[in-house]
């Protein structure tokens, strides 16, 4: 009996550690360089941006119709081409809405949000991310 609560422990918590590695989504992101303004959600107004000007553009599934602006993201490099992440997340805002449609990539960076995360400017890479 002792062993079979043992095993429900441990095979609960286990299973606990998977369901919290699947609360993000994965995408891709890469960056993107001023000119910022104007943006879709706050057009020129310069108190816009968050501190750090760690912000994003949000392609077409996450823009919502515009539902987005403001939504916060905790974002995670998880891969891509020559080892580029950095370890560790960064939060951040939305600002705009990705330029292209259909926009290439889940999430453009700013510059600087980008730069957090991968160690090289120009690439492209899978994130994990999630609302917060």
């Amino acid at each position: 009996m002792i062993m079979r609560l043992f095993l429900f422990v441990v095979f609960s918590s286990l299973l606990l550690q998977q369901v919290s590695l699947v609360l993000g989504d994965v995408g891709t992101a890469a960056s993107y360089g001023p000119p910022y303004i104007p943006t879709a959600c706050d057009g020129n107004r310069a108190g816009q941006f968050p501190p750090g000007n760690l912000f994003v553009a949000v392609n077409d599934a996450l823009w919502d119709n515009g539902a987005a602006c403001g939504r916060r993201y905790r974002i995670r490099c998880i891969s891509g081409n020559n080892r580029p992440c950095k370890g560790g997340s960064i939060d951040v805002k939305v600002v705009d809405s990705c330029p292209k449609s259909p926009c290439p990539n889940t999430l453009l960076m700013s510059n600087d949000a980008f730069a957090a995360i991968s160690h090289f400017p120009h690439a492209k890479i899978n994130v994990e991310y999630t609302q917060i």
